[in-house]
């Protein structure tokens, strides 16, 4: 097995057994890791339900701190983060290692995703729409970005790659996520790994579904402004500082319409 899940779980979340269920699923095998800064009788019953691994991070303090406990926690050559309120496809696994295999010099494959909501699943919206195009500057209809510049491309308007679709070569990468960015800190990651040897790969088949919901972490930055901030600093790293700001205000009519 050279796959692991792992999932970073707080609180009392109602769609974490859904997560677990689907992971519990995949077609082809994989190691599963609960790890949770709030440990619980029902987040311990639901990781022993599904055969994950539970492990507590005593430490906590912030998303960036969490996620960096949880790849630690892996010992696989490839990690997802699975995000606890989003749901994985059956094939998800499969089709990803079978991308890497394809490609032996990935650092990192993703796949499409849709959104899951209250009124159903969406697979074309405003800002899926933009974020498709996004990538197509990169991959140019293909599935591998293989320099700095193409990779880099696919970031350079925003965060393009979606993160709980991104399973990551840590057994190249040692990745660790910045801890002082609340929001884009998985955009400041791939930032960093396209400045490393290692080719990006886009599995084009949508294969997980990420919930949209008013209590996501996502929203809250969106509507305090974090993510506008975040933004505008991560686009000055690669733009002119008044390009940057431009972009950053198109990008947020996009939030705005479907805040995700």
């Amino acid at each position: 097995m050279n796959h692991s899940f792992v999932v970073p779980a707080y609180g009392e979340s109602p769609h974490l057994e859904a997560c677990l269920r689907s992971l519990a699923a995949q077609e082809r095998p994989t190691s599963i890791i609960v790890a949770t800064p709030t440990p619980s009788p029902r987040i311990e019953a639901l990781a022993a339900a599904y055969g994950a691994q539970l492990r507590v991070n005593e430490r906590g303090g912030g998303i960036g701190i969490d996620w960096n406990f949880a790849l630690s926690c892996a010992t696989t050559r490839w990690v997802t983060i699975a995000h606890q309120d989003d749901v994985y496809l059956p094939r998800f696994t499969a089709a990803t290692l079978d991308a890497a295999e394809r490609h032996p010099d990935a650092s990192l494959v993703f796949t499409g995703y849709a959104e899951r909501t209250l009124d159903g699943i969406r697979v074309d919206t405003t800002l899926l729409r933009i974020k498709r195009a996004l990538l197509e500057l990169g991959f140019l209809g293909g599935s591998r970005a293989g320099t700095r510049f193409f990779k880099t491309n696919t970031l350079r308007f925003g965060c393009a790659i979606p993160c709980p679709a991104v399973t990551i070569d840590q057994a190249r990468n040692h990745l660790r996520f910045r801890e002082d960015l609340r929001i884009d800190l998985d955009w400041a990651a791939w930032l960093e790994l396209a400045r490393r040897p290692g080719a990006f790969v886009y599995v084009r088949e949508v294969l997980m579904e990420h919930r949209v919901h008013a209590d996501s972490e996502t929203t809250a930055g969106i509507a305090g402004g974090a993510r506008a901030a975040e933004d505008r600093a991560l686009l000055r790293m690669m733009w002119p500082g008044p390009v940057a700001d431009a972009i950053a205000a198109t990008y947020g009519i996009a939030y705005r319409s479907n805040p995700a």
